[in-house]
């Protein structure tokens, strides 16, 4: 059997009177793509940010490789072996394409590895033509892709990413849907995600939050036609 590379027992995080994840139990395996989908407030959000370090759990735990990771901060997670996305990412809109990869990807080895890793990740996401240009100048799809090239620069073996084609162009999103099928060549993914589109073009097994537990957990054709999925999440028109 394939192994658990990430896993959250009993997951719980208050905010006073208010259960945003409440007792999530939840396994990924390796290389395998999950996506987290749920209405605004449904604790997916909530859930993503204890997994990564942005918040402390108030109760349960999350491992990683079998590893109680549970109230570390997202440094200590990366230096694990983990890429993390957030909604804010951590760039220098003042530097090139090529600085903030390389950058990124010296936080972990020396000058020479960082240099030729940061080559690889350029090619590797198409970002030749825009190295040299500062990241502010860029459009937003394009930024998308540097600011995944910042993840997957160190070879994580699991990437955790925070609504990856908000914002995106459908030719960037098919680019984005292209990148993130590499990944899982040697990777495990978590995506949320509120793009219904984006989901069906990289998801199998979907993860449906609602009011801070996991309502359903199926393939993605089953999830999408399932009535109470719509009626909680898609809507009529899904």
């Amino acid at each position: 059997m394939a192994e658990t590379v990430l896993e959250t027992s009993g997951l719980t995080m208050r905010f006073g009177g208010v259960v945003a994840s409440d007792n999530v139990n939840f396994k990924l395996k390796h290389r395998e793509l999950r996506c987290l989908i749920g209405p605004n407030g449904a604790g997916k959000s909530t859930f993503f940010k204890c997994v990564t370090g942005l918040l402390t759990p108030s109760d349960g735990h999350v491992f990683m490789r079998g590893q109680d990771v549970t109230g570390w901060m997202p440094h200590q997670v990366a230096s694990l072996g983990v890429g993390i996305k957030t909604q804010t990412p951590n760039v220098m809109d003042a530097l090139s394409v090529h600085e903030n990869i390389w950058l990124a990807a010296r936080r972990f080895f020396d000058p020479a590895e960082a240099r030729a890793r940061t080559g690889d990740v350029i090619d590797r996401l198409s970002l030749g033509p825009i190295a040299r240009t500062d990241l502010g100048q860029l459009a937003h799809g394009e930024r998308q892709r540097v600011e995944l090239g910042l993840v997957i620069v160190t070879d994580p073996w699991l990437v955790l990413l925070d609504e990856p084609a908000a914002g995106m162009s459908a030719e960037d999103v098919d680019r984005m849907t292209e990148i993130i099928h590499d990944i899982t060549r040697s990777a495990s993914v978590v995506i949320v995600e509120h793009d219904m589109q984006f989901i069906r073009s990289i998801a199998e097994t979907v993860t449906v939050f609602h009011q801070g537990r996991v309502l359903m957990e199926d393939h993605v054709d089953r999830v999408m036609t399932d009535e109470t999925v719509r009626r909680v999440y898609l809507g009529k028109k899904a």
